[in-house]
């Protein structure tokens, strides 16, 4: 048996099944392309069979690339943190979920139970029960070369890549306090005095996980639709900052808010911290690690906000599945 790509004159590599009835490749065959075949057979008797056919492969219109959040590269030395969900952000809108979906998988060891949950139609991310353990080791795979999507866009590739979850670090800011608390694997490292959003801007309640990290940042809520003209804008140069939602809300310095810190409410939805305890905190704090708010006056953390997966319970997380 002998499969060859007319275009390329390559010849596919493959075997056949234990009775000799079926061939199966053992390598995948391009889009667009024409394969010839050459089959030769024998019965018990001796008698020999001879056919030639030809396939062509279907050219789709599109092809997904499995985007990976956050990049697998930069998060290589540092790991990630216990809260950080997986995230594949596919370049074209998934008619087809729950065949995408079953070519996903995330194999945590040790091992964890989890599941995927369909934010919109390009973003999927996959989330355990509870917080990863400290340590563990996650290798994600996208098996979806060849897999049909719908609305003619196929897989652009296989990907298969692997993170790591460094200690446990959960940072608890409390409003009725006004006090922050740091856990590190469980045990109280630090509290230092907070400010969070005041009435007009609260703070989002609920489990925020930190997706970026900058020594220094222009805050600009134009950046959420809050623009110029709109007496809630505003735009200023902060330190020692980390994102916790895409609602404009960070971990930060603010030397302006130090009197009302460890008192009152004053941001427009940060948590502000004074020097000494920003760079702490930014030093020691990073991507995927854990933002925990409660009494800031504010509203759930929505699940579309980036990472909002913690707002929903195990039970409300796995509906979102295309496989339920």
């Amino acid at each position: 048996m002998t499969v060859q790509n007319t275009a390329k004159h390559t010849t596919v590599k493959g075997e056949f099944s234990a009775d000799k009835t079926t061939w199966t490749s053992s390598e995948p065959l391009g889009y667009g392309s024409t394969y010839t075949i050459d089959a030769h057979g024998a019965d018990r008797s001796g008698k020999t069979v001879e056919q030639q056919g030809q396939v062509t492969t279907v050219s789709p219109s599109k092809q997904a690339n499995p985007n990976m959040i956050p990049a697998p590269a930069s998060v290589a030395q540092t790991g990630v943190g216990v809260g950080q969900p997986v995230v594949f952000q596919f370049s074209y809108p998934v008619k087809n979920k729950a065949d995408v979906e079953k070519q996903l998988s995330v194999v945590s060891n040790p091992p964890q139970e989890g599941s995927w949950y369909w934010i919109d139609d390009k973003n999927v991310h996959y989330r355990p029960k509870e917080y990863w353990q400290p340590g563990t080791t996650l290798t994600v795979s996208a098996k979806i070369y060849g897999v049909d999507f719908g609305n003619g866009v196929y897989g652009a590739e296989d990907r298969t890549e692997t993170y790591h979850v460094h200690d446990s670090w959960i940072a608890k800011a409390d409003g009725n306090t006004e006090q922050m608390q740091i856990f590190h694997n469980g045990q109280v490292v630090k509290t230092m005095p907070i400010s969070m959003g005041k009435d007009a801007t609260p703070t989002h309640l609920g489990a925020h996980v930190i997706s970026f990290k900058a020594e220094s940042y222009t805050m600009d809520s134009c950046t959420y639709g809050v623009c110029q003209g709109d007496p809630k804008w505003y735009r200023s140069e902060e330190k020692w900052t980390e994102r916790i939602s895409n609602d404009g809300e960070f971990v930060h310095e603010n030397p302006n808010s130090v009197g009302a810190q460890g008192n009152s409410n004053v941001s427009h939805g940060c948590i502000n911290l004074n020097a000494e305890n920003a760079e702490w905190f930014f030093h020691n704090l990073g991507l995927g690690d854990v933002v925990e708010v409660s009494n800031s006056g504010g509203q759930q953390l929505p699940v579309w906000d980036l990472y909002g997966d913690w707002a929903l319970s195990w039970e409300q997380w796995q509906q979102g599945s295309a496989l339920k």
